[in-house]
């Protein structure tokens, strides 16, 4: 008898302690936001992600009247803006800003710490965009017909330059080289930045890159665009054609960037992310900014349906790598 009455008074303080902890955290819940909260960009500052950070900041500041923080840590392709995450995501009160390459992508170019489709939660989309072929201002092409043919009458073909190695970048020339039947040869750099430098210096005739670094640099004709890599024309390049409408319906790949959270975040926090960030970047001032980096609108996708893109998106790069033999890094 007294050890059923022990093990009922066991039983009724671990009852107790149960719902004094969902008490708790359900009261924390509804306390949020109580304290700043924390952006943290997988890219460098003054990039695109860095940039769409600080419009979302701006979202949530207005709608929560709370400080939010923007951090970039730019480190190992994203992984260390994931570690950050990881380590700091499950308050609620940190988040993480990056391409959805970090999980279609990254896990496949480089050796990672985390799980890609369980360690990661995309909340909502930022912006969408592709990549855009653009060559040196004085290679004597002006479209992509002209360039082939030129490559072609090159002993050895021509150097191509990506921002990364084993990323979008690198394998829209692999693509481009094994379906037009030419012979492009790959040159990586740390970043579009010295890339795009080299591309400018004549060091590297062509390269594949983002809209928001090579739009200036097209505008001001110190590169020419070739074409782009994406479903559609983008607004701010209404003359350059998709490689689709040219005949290369393999280069017609969408990116995004998004709004991330840890898996394990208290779910009312994260719809409430999502609900903000959606209703942020429909308002027409703040997607005029976002088209002005060259980037679309982003879509109202839930975060299984992003999940599931990106799943898709994987084994698209997956199967280009496998084509080149290409060992994570």
């Amino acid at each position: 008898m007294r050890n059923t009455k022990k093990e009922l008074r066991l039983c009724i303080s671990a009852m107790a302690l149960g719902l004094l902890a969902a008490a708790s955290a359900a009261h924390a819940q509804s306390d949020w936001p109580n304290k700043p909260l924390r952006l943290v960009v997988g890219a460098p500052a003054g990039g695109s992600a860095d940039s769409l950070a600080r419009l979302l900041a701006e979202g949530l500041q207005q709608e929560l009247r709370k400080p939010v923080i923007v951090e970039t840590k730019p480190g190992a392709g994203g992984v260390l803006a994931v570690s950050d995450l990881k380590a700091n995501g499950k308050d609620g009160y940190t988040f993480l800003v990056i391409q959805g390459g970090i999980v279609a992508e990254t896990p496949l170019a480089y050796k990672v710490n985390y799980q890609p489709f369980t360690d990661l939660r995309p909340l909502a989309q930022l912006s969408r965009s592709g990549l855009v072929l653009v060559a040196n201002k004085d290679l004597p092409v002006s479209n992509l017909q002209q360039l082939i043919d030129y490559t072609k009458a090159q002993k050895g073909g021509l150097d191509f330059a990506s921002y990364a190695t084993g990323m979008k970048g690198h394998t829209s020339g692999i693509l481009l080289a094994q379906q037009a039947q030419i012979e492009l040869k790959h040159v990586g750099y740390k970043g579009s930045p010295p890339a795009l430098t080299d591309l400018m210096g004549g060091h590297v005739p062509l390269m594949f890159d983002g809209l928001t670094t090579s739009l200036p640099l097209i505008k001001s004709g110190k590169i020419k665009p070739i074409a782009v890599n994406y479903p559609t024309r983008i607004a701010e390049l209404p003359n350059t054609p998709t490689f689709k409408e040219l005949g290369y319906p393999q280069l017609a790949q969408s990116g995004w960037f998004g709004v991330w959270a840890r898996p394990d975040a208290p779910v009312a926090v994260q719809q409430k992310v999502r609900d903000i960030t959606l209703a942020y970047f429909r308002k027409p001032e703040v997607l005029k900014r976002v088209r002005e980096m060259g980037m679309d609108a982003p879509l109202a996708s839930t975060s299984d349906e992003l999940m599931e893109d990106l799943k898709q998106a994987s084994q698209q790069q997956a199967a280009v790598l496998k084509s080149i033999n290409y060992k994570p890094e």
